[in-house]
């Protein structure tokens, strides 16, 4: 009998694989948007293109001076130490060890401090109650089989009145034919929610497993929005956003609607 795959342990080594590859969510920030972070002009992306709104984060005179911040499932070297440039004191929660230490070389490339914490984004029970005036979570949800323990533990450990801000993808960008999208045709193929594990054929799954790719799992908007709201989190704000200029990821679908969504929480 064939052992099930387990999606934590396939997906962690499947990210330190995209940091060998030079994935583009692995590549850290550069020594010039680290500089501008140092100013104040921070931007980083929860979704593909649009960087998100100064007016989002909980800036103090300009900058994150102090704040408390958990980059969850965020490592790669990108936000953490752009956060960290700012004044943050970030620390940086991801399952992939290699996502983990892009963090750490570029934190101490540039001298900044940073705390690394590997673990499922499921179990924050390394962490005490309101631990976190700011949490950061890009899309990466999309890489467990179940998100509101993702959303009752991030409510948890962030103080009241603090901000939550996410990404996450539109459920339909699951729910189209991969092939005929990247042809020119977006048809609709998978019912959602969706899973690499229990949608696809062993043959289909190939074709992200023999080339160490993240096994995804599409989650409903009911489980994306409403599972905000069920863990206690008032939404503030949202936009949506599209692939961009990615040729190896934008297909048909995303020239017709955005395939990603981001939201702004408070915790009363």
């Amino acid at each position: 009998m064939k052992t099930p795959l387990d999606p934590l342990q396939y997906n962690r080594e499947a990210w330190d694989h995209q940091v060998r590859k030079g994935n583009r969510w692995t590549i850290p920030a550069s020594p010039e948007e680290i500089a501008e972070a140092r100013t104040g002009r921070i931007r980083v992306l929860l979704t593909p293109k649009t960087p998100v709104p100064l007016d989002w984060f909980p800036l103090r005179n300009g900058l994150l001076q102090g704040v408390r911040i958990l980059a969850l499932a965020s490592g790669g070297g990108q936000q953490v130490p752009i956060f960290a440039a700012a004044g943050g004191t970030v620390t940086s929660f991801d399952q992939s060890p290699l996502q983990l230490e892009q963090d750490r070389i570029t934190a101490d490339r540039e001298g900044l401090n940073v705390r690394l914490v590997q673990g499922d984004m499921r179990d924050l029970s390394v962490f005490e109650n309101e631990s976190f005036d700011f949490i950061f979570h890009p899309c990466s949800n999309g890489f467990v089989p179940e998100i509101q323990p993702v959303w009752n533990e991030a409510f948890r450990v962030l103080k009241r009145g603090g901000t939550m801000i996410s990404g996450f993808v539109n459920p339909i960008l699951y729910a189209v034919d991969p092939d005929l999208d990247q042809k020119g045709i977006a048809q609709l193929k998978y019912p959602i929610p969706y899973s690499d594990l229990t949608s696809l054929t062993e043959e289909e799954r190939k074709r992200y497993t023999d080339h160490h790719e993240p096994l995804c799992f599409g989650h409903t908007l009911e489980d994306q929005i409403g599972g905000q709201l069920k863990a206690g989190f008032h939404l503030t704000g949202m936009f949506e956003d599209r692939w961009g200029a990615d040729p190896e990821a934008s297909g048909a679908l995303d020239r017709i609607l955005p395939c990603f969504i981001a939201t702004r929480a408070l915790k009363p």
